[in-house]
Formats: C-alpha cells, structure tokens, sequence
C-alpha cells in the first residue's frame, strides 16, 4: 500500500543519498590542481581521469545495482552501494599516486549508484501522486544546489586540510548516510514481491531493449550531451587557471553555469507540454551548434583567449541548453520501454555514462590550455546529437515486449 504522507526526515535522507553522486564529481575539482603538482601526474593517466573514470565506475553500478536492488530490496542495495562508496574513498584518501586515486574513484563510482538507483526505486515503492511531487520538488532543489555549491566546500576543505581531507569527508557524509538509513529506513519491498536475480533473463531482456533502435539511438544521444558536460567537468579548473588566471573564485563561476542548468529545469517544465520534447531537444542540439561554433571562432580570432564576458555569456546558455536535454532525452528513451522500465533505466543510465566517458575522455586528451577542445566538443555534441534525435524521431515506438522467466 502506497502512502501520500511523507516526514521531512525521510525527504532529507533521499535528498542527501541521491546528491551524493554530484558532490562526488564537483567538490574535488579544486583540487585537481593541487593534485597533478602533488603526485607528479605522468602519462597516461591525468587528473582529467579522476573525474571521468568516477563516472565509467558508475557504468558498471548503475547496471548491476538495479537488479540487485529488485532481488534483495532496497535498503540492502544501498547499504552494499554505500559500502563499496566508502571502500573506494579510504583507497583515494590514502593514495601516493594518481593510479590509486583513479581505482579509489572507480571503486566510489561503483558504489554511489546504490544510492543513485536505489533510493529511486525505495521511492517509488512507497508513494504516488503529490506525495511523489513533494518529495522531487525537494529533490529537484538540492539537484540544483549541490552543483553550485559543492566547488566551494572543496575549496574551502582544501584551504584548510589538504586534498586528502575531501575524501576524508566524503568518508565521513557516506557512513553518517549509512547509518541514517540503517537505523531509520525501513525496508520497502516485502520477499514476495522480489524478483530473483536472473542473468539469462536479464541479458535477454536487455538485448530486446538494445535491439530498438530509438532507444538505441537516444542512449548514445544522451551519452553525447553527458559526455560534453563532463568534458567540461575534467577541464574546468584548469581553462579557468589557464585561459583567465582564475583560482579562488573558480567554485563562483562554475556556480554561474550550473545555474543555467537550473534555469533550464524549471523553464523546461513550464513549457515543454506545449511545444513538446522532440522540438525542445532539436531547439537546444541547434543552440550547441551555434554556441560550440562561436566559442570555436572566437577562441581562434583572439588566440586561444577569447574575452571572459563572452566566455562567461557562452557558457551560462550553453549549459541552459544542456540542461534542456538532460530530462528530455531520457524521457524520451523511457517511452518505449514499457514493463522494462526499471531495466531499461539501468541500460540508458549506464549505457549513456560509457559513450560520456569514451567521449570526455578523447576530446579531453587534446586539450591545449584554451577553450578550443571544449568548443569543439560542444559543436560535435550539437551535430551529432541532432541527427540522433532526428532518426529516432522516425524510428518505431511500439513497447519493447519483455521476456519473462517460467516459474
């Protein structure tokens, strides 16, 4: 039985395990700097990697957790998620090389999509209607907090104790969330409603899912636009220091473009009912074409050092326009899904988050103290990304029919 009553206790627990995966990524890019002087960063690796392999980590998480989370129950998934998070953050916080910070990072990127998943289906376990609107409303508002904020928090962390006292808080946010949950969550999904873990079943179904070429199709859309944000992720800090000069006040101006984000979330409810997901996808993929293009022109006209109003003015629409696409494209990818939902969700999570990483990771290999890279990655995103949606737009809708395993 669903519920429409929900204390404040319980919506501040959901909110901090689920903006536990965006303070993962934003609160240590302060400290990239610090750490490629610290450890010696040699080739290959780089400190682009501790963000970008955070997220090839959470490929592996957002796939096999969801599942495991059906066939153990919630509070179990995310207590082994918390676990593997915390694991993962003691190898980073005690690391002497990059090499061990990147395993620590895959490690924490593995664990951190037991609360991401999870804490969706425990959820959707419990209520519907305004009680489900309250609790995302509330969601909705950290979501958009935690990114502006959580730079700052590392700078002032790194001010004060050091790289390693990042981690040593990540430490310390996981096992309080972990001990919350244990004491105060119950369990919200009875034995007899589990679904035992199957893998025949599952590669089954999730061959079926793959095999629709518009879900195909906006996986690997989707991939592309959460592959230029990370891109831009990686290289932040540095462009900032590079291009402009900019340490101390980088968490304000990363602040300014996750504020685009924001905007773009709250305008995108308002109107996407009337000109629909399709035109507002198309209509952003376009803007990063032109944005990307202009960034990549005046990058070139002013030597690598294009003006920082307009670097600042670019960014803050390009990430409206990013922000646009987030909720839409994965939308639109559900539609199809039907009684797979909760397995297609892990697919386009996951299979989205490798073509990110495959995508950060090579356009982030060039990057040349400007903002040239990430302009260009913009502008592929855009081309790229419109001709996806466009070709998904004539492929079928029909529901992917799940195979189901024999009693």
């Amino acid at each position: 039985m669903k519920t429409r009553s929900i204390s404040f206790e319980r919506i501040a627990l959901y909110a901090f395990l689920t903006s536990l995966t965006a303070l993962s990524i934003d609160a240590v890019l302060p400290a990239l700097r610090i750490i490629e002087t610290e450890l010696h960063v040699e080739p290959p690796l780089s400190t682009q990697h501790i963000v970008s392999l955070f997220i090839f980590g959470m490929v592996f998480g957002e796939l096999f957790l969801g599942p495991i989370s059906d066939a153990i129950g919630r509070k179990r998934a995310l207590v082994l998620g918390l676990g593997l998070y915390m694991v993962g953050t003691l190898v980073a916080m005690l690391s002497t090389s990059v090499g061990m910070i990147v395993v620590g990072r895959i490690l924490q990127g593995i664990g951190v999509a037991g609360p991401k998943i999870a804490t969706r289906a425990l959820i959707r376990d419990q209520f519907e209607g305004e009680a489900m609107a309250r609790i995302m409303s509330f969601m909705f508002v950290l979501f958009i907090l935690v990114p502006m904020l959580a730079p700052a928090m590392g700078q002032i962390v790194l001010a004060l104790a050091g790289w390693r006292a990042i981690f040593a808080v990540y430490l310390a946010l996981s096992v309080l969330l972990c001990t919350w949950l244990v004491a105060r969550q119950p369990e919200t999904l009875p034995p007899q409603s589990r679904i035992r873990f199957h893998p025949a079943t599952l590669v089954q179904n999730g061959a079926r899912i793959l095999r629709s070429r518009r879900v195909t199709l906006l996986i690997v859309a989707t991939g592309l636009v959460f592959g230029a944000h990370l891109q831009y992720l990686s290289t932040a800090a540095d462009i900032f220091f590079d291009v402009y000069g900019v340490s101390t006040m980088f968490p304000a101006y990363f602040a300014a473009f996750a504020a685009g984000i924001g905007l773009a979330s709250i305008v995108n409810a308002q109107v996407v009912r009337r000109f629909g997901m399709q035109a507002m996808c198309e209509g952003a993929l376009l803007g990063l074409v032109i944005l990307g293009l202009g960034l990549l022109s005046l990058s070139l006209v002013y030597e690598g050092r294009p003006p920082f109003v307009a670097f600042m003015a670019m960014g803050f629409v390009i990430f409206f326009c990013i922000g646009i696409l987030f909720g839409n494209l994965n939308a639109m990818a559900m539609q199809s899904l039907g009684q797979l939902a909760g397995l297609g969700a892990s697919l386009i999570a996951s299979g989205s988050s490798l073509v990110a990483v495959i995508f950060a990771v090579a356009f982030g290999a060039f990057y040349n103290q400007t903002p040239m890279p990430l302009a260009s990655g913009f502008l592929t995103t855009g081309v790229l990304g419109f001709v996806l949606v466009r070709l998904a737009s004539g492929a079928s809708q029909e529901p992917v029919i799940p195979v189901k395993r024999a009693a």
